[in-house]
């Protein structure tokens, strides 16, 4: 008797189960991985913010920060182990709870999500670049800025804008298309020039006053009123603001897990991002204060203490320090694009037409989408409050998440079948009804409700920092009730 063949049309080089000999990653990369996610600029101003605008205790805070970042390392193990152990991205494990036709659709809004994301990180970007070439034109000849030319506006960019838009999308779109072992690349060698960045800065500032910078930094750091009930609800709302900021990346965590040599480095170098915390917090307060102490004393006096590392440079007039500040402003942002919304973005792209694309043509895709976003960002997108709808569209997030780890680790109690994840066969595991399993949709779209809930409606908008937590929970539970046997 012959053996019925299998189709695997939803089989794909770059989607395939990763081979062991290629699974390299150890702890220090997970570190470089994490270290990439905070090195932004929106890191550092939320960080910077949390210590010294909000007039919070600094020890509730970061007392705060570390438990959000806990709760980081305890989910992104739970959903680290199962592609690491079956070398699966996210887009290809969703299969095994929503079907492969709900796994296309629903990781398709990770992809939407990524690249739109990516669009917005672009424009930014490119700002950087701006600078940089009107520096450079400057420096070449000081009237050449007041040509005409640079007085004329596209959809609200002059020709130097665009140029810099262009520059950065191609410069992304080739340098993230190239594979995972490049891209590895990219994000340690970035961890490691932020870093050293954030440390030339460091010394920048603290050798402008040694004792005025150090004696201004010691002092927000006090111990009074520390042991307070009223101090719990400022924790609670900390940690949930640590947890937000990185729950993007946890549901498709699995695109880089996948590459992890076993569950003993993949543990040790989740537990690298409170580390990481902890270093770029440190470094991120004390230059915010070194610097308002350096700018009150030697140039002018600012009546509000600056967060962000842009509004700071500017504050120097020194154009050297601006140079040297706006190639690791670039450097940071290129890496926490890639690993944030690119690659991601990538994965569940190919996924969602699986015999068509790979890694190059995906790349063509996204970056010119993210071009789309990036030009119409400043006149049109920003101003009709989109970002609302993405929030929505991401608030299903943390209910795929719930659903993925409710059907690993309490349904198939861990155990997988590679080959009927890419097969279309109807006797496959994972073929349920026509490619879609109803009860891991119900599941999520019940999630989703209680989760968007928090972005709808007013009277629940304080517990918005937690939406993805109540979305992941509501859609675990059900998801258990519903497919247990």
């Amino acid at each position: 008797m012959s053996r019925k063949k299998v189709k695997y049309s939803l089989s794909n080089w770059d989607l395939v189960s990763v081979n062991p000999n290629y699974k390299v990653w150890d702890w220090k990369d997970l570190f470089s991985f994490w270290a990439v996610n905070i090195q932004s600029v929106i890191a550092f101003s939320l960080i910077a913010s949390l210590y010294i605008v909000y007039n919070l205790n600094s020890f509730v805070v970061f007392f705060g920060t570390i438990i959000g970042a806990l709760l980081v390392y305890f989910l992104s193990n739970l959903i680290g182990k199962p592609s690491q152990k079956y070398g699966l991205p996210f887009a290809v494990l969703l299969r095994t709870s929503l079907g492969f036709k709900g796994a296309q659709y629903f990781g398709f809004l990770r992809c939407l999500v990524g690249i739109f994301m990516f669009g917005i990180q672009t424009y930014f970007l490119s700002k950087a670049f701006t600078y940089l070439i009107r520096i450079s034109l400057f420096s070449f000849d000081s009237s050449i800025l007041e040509n005409n030319i640079f007085l004329i506006f596209i959809l609200g960019l002059n020709v130097i804008d665009w140029t810099s838009i262009i520059i950065a999308i191609l410069f992304q779109s080739f340098l993230f298309s190239i594979g995972i072992n490049f891209n590895k690349k990219i994000v340690n060698y970035s961890a490691i020039i932020v870093y050293s960045g954030i440390l030339f800065f460091f010394f920048v500032v603290l050798l402008n006053d040694v004792k005025s910078t150090s004696k201004a930094f010691v002092e927000i750091f006090n111990y009074k009123n520390l042991i307070d009930k009223d101090n719990i609800w400022p924790v609670i709302t900390i940690a949930g603001t640590v947890f937000a900021y990185f729950s993007i990346i946890l549901v498709n965590f699995g695109d880089f897990s996948r590459y992890v040599k076993n569950e003993k480095e993949l543990k040790k170098g989740n537990l690298s991002l409170i580390l990481n915390l902890i270093v770029f917090s440190f470094f991120s307060v004390f230059i915010v204060i070194g610097s308002d102490v350096f700018l009150n004393l030697k140039f002018l006096d600012l009546n509000s203490i600056l967060t962000s590392p842009n509004d700071i440079i500017g504050k120097f007039d020194n154009l050297t320090i601006t140079i040297i500040a706006l190639l690791f402003i670039i450097v940071a942002s290129l890496s926490t694009n890639l690993v944030s919304n690119f690659i991601p973005s990538q994965y569940s792209l190919i996924n969602f037409i699986p015999n068509k694309l790979n890694l190059k043509s995906s790349s063509l895709i996204i970056g010119f989408l993210g071009f789309v976003v990036s030009i119409f960002w400043l006149t049109i997108i920003s101003q009709i409050g989109i970002l609302s709808f993405i929030d929505t569209f991401a608030a299903f997030f943390g209910p795929l998440f719930g659903v993925m780890i409710a059907d690993y680790y309490l349904i198939k109690n861990k155990e997988l079948s590679n080959n009927d994840i890419y097969s279309i066969d109807g006797e496959g595991l994972y073929f349920y009804s026509g490619g879609w399993h109803l009860k891991g949709i119900y599941s999520l779209f019940l999630g989703f409700i209680f989760s968007a809930s928090t972005i709808w409606n007013t009277n629940l908008m304080f517990l918005q920092s937690y939406a993805w937590l109540i979305g992941a929970f509501v859609a675990w539970i059900t998801y258990y009730l519903l497919a247990k046997k």
